[in-house]
């Protein structure tokens, strides 16, 4: 290797790290403004706040975050891009819908102080839920679910050798994952007795394999005998 490679590589290197340096600063970002959050309330929470328990100055938390509820959604921004790498490095010998349920158990990490198979805290499923009924958060939800999708649609082509451009499928399963990604997550929060996040998701995953075939109906008013 010459000096001008090496110089290079030297270069590489530093642009990496401080990309990295990057993308963790705006993960504890967000972290930190979504357990404040969920601790205080929305509207008891300030940028400032939010920059302290990272240990940055506001400034930083504005190069990276126009407010608190960008912030807060950047969170899922970061998860479905998580799950989208998953997804691409599940093993191909896996059936789509095992490979989904496992990049999705292994990446979500919503951050319940919970154990795996264990129910949820009551305390932060409590606060989680009132979070995710805030108005002036559904915007940047909404937005985050789209970018959400379409990461998601992209992995799905490539794992299916699909062409996500001109067939529905991709697009399809990734809609399909985002919805039920969605619902598990307010279930897992406002399910009492709580059931665990793991079981709820393999459940509905589970549902979305079979085809969502109709449930059986059980007798009584309304129906058939």
């Amino acid at each position: 290797m010459n000096a001008e490679d090496a110089g290079e590589d030297r270069a590489g290197s530093g642009s990496g790290l401080r990309e990295r340096k990057k993308r963790e600063t705006r993960t504890a970002l967000s972290w930190a403004a979504i357990r404040l959050t969920v601790e205080r309330g929305l509207a008891n929470v300030r940028t400032e706040d939010i920059a302290a328990e990272v240990g940055v100055s506001p400034r930083t938390f504005n190069n990276y975050f126009s407010g608190k509820a960008e912030a807060i959604a950047a969170r899922q921004i970061e998860r479905g891009r998580q799950i989208a790498e998953e997804l691409r490095a599940r093993p191909g010998s896996e059936p789509l819908w095992e490979a989904v349920t496992n990049a999705v158990l292994e990446r979500f990490a919503l951050g319940l102080p919970t154990e795996p198979g264990k129910a949820p805290d009551e305390h932060w499923t409590a606060g989680v839920r009132v979070m995710l009924g805030e108005p002036v958060l559904q915007g940047e939800f909404f937005k985050a679910a789209g970018v959400t999708k379409a990461e998601l649609t992209r992995a799905v082509a490539e794992r299916t050798g699909t062409d996500a451009d001109r067939e529905m499928y991709p697009e399809l399963v990734a809609a399909a994952v985002t919805g039920a990604v969605t619902v598990v997550s307010e279930r897992y929060v406002a399910t009492d007795p709580p059931v665990p996040f793991e079981e709820l998701l393999r459940d509905a995953f589970g549902q979305l394999a079979a085809g969502l075939p109709e449930p059986r109906r059980k007798k009584g008013r309304g129906s058939s005998a």
